[in-house]
């Protein structure tokens, strides 16, 4: 047995349910802090573009040559990166894009029985001090495909964005991962 002291402080939950400490001495709640942006286009196992259409609250992967690819026209995502108090394996995530003038930020919200992926106009928070439905983990895809990931979604364990044929279009979505299974449709390369 160690005679090592350990110090011991008094909690209380605060707004949120954010865990403070009585005798804090600096100490930050629970929380999510923005670290970096990067931008990016993300692209599907068919090399096919991200587009995200807000008048026709449409986001589907289409065949994009390079030099369709423009600011602002809803192509080119901004990646945001989060820190979380205490640090995590899994690397939260939030997207946001530029469309003509506006900022969207992807986010999913549950729609008769069902979690909808969904463009909402606004800015990605800088901190958020709790759960958000506009957080996914980003992953690996595979142990051998570095440059592949898949996003889960923060509030739905084993939910991942993806695309399902709808018609002629590949929108997206959100979809559950099998255990047994490589889902080729949940592979989204920057």
């Amino acid at each position: 047995m160690s005679c090592e002291e350990i110090p011991v402080y008094a909690v209380k939950f605060g707004e949120n349910f954010c865990l403070y400490f009585e005798d804090d001495d600096g100490l930050e709640c629970d929380a999510l802090r923005k670290d970096k942006i990067l931008q990016r286009v993300l692209r599907n196992v068919n090399s096919q573009l991200l587009v995200v259409r807000p008048d026709l609250n449409v986001a589907a992967f289409e065949d994009v040559t390079d030099q369709e690819i423009k600011p602002g026209n809803g192509m080119q995502f901004n990646i945001h990166y989060y820190n979380t108090t205490p640090p995590s394996a899994r690397r939260p995530v939030a997207f946001s894009v530029r469309v003509a003038d506006k900022s969207y930020y992807l986010c999913c919200e549950k729609q008769c029985g069902k979690v909808m992926v969904q463009f909402r106009e606004g800015e990605v928070p800088k901190d958020i001090p709790g759960e958000s439905n506009a957080i996914f983990f980003k992953k690996t895809f595979t142990s051998c495909s570095s440059g592949a990931f898949k996003f889960e979604y923060s509030l739905e364990q084993g939910m991942f964005l993806a695309f399902e044929e709808e018609g002629c279009l590949r929108k997206l979505t959100l979809k559950k991962s099998r255990e047994d299974e490589v889902d080729e449709t949940m592979k989204i390369c920057f």
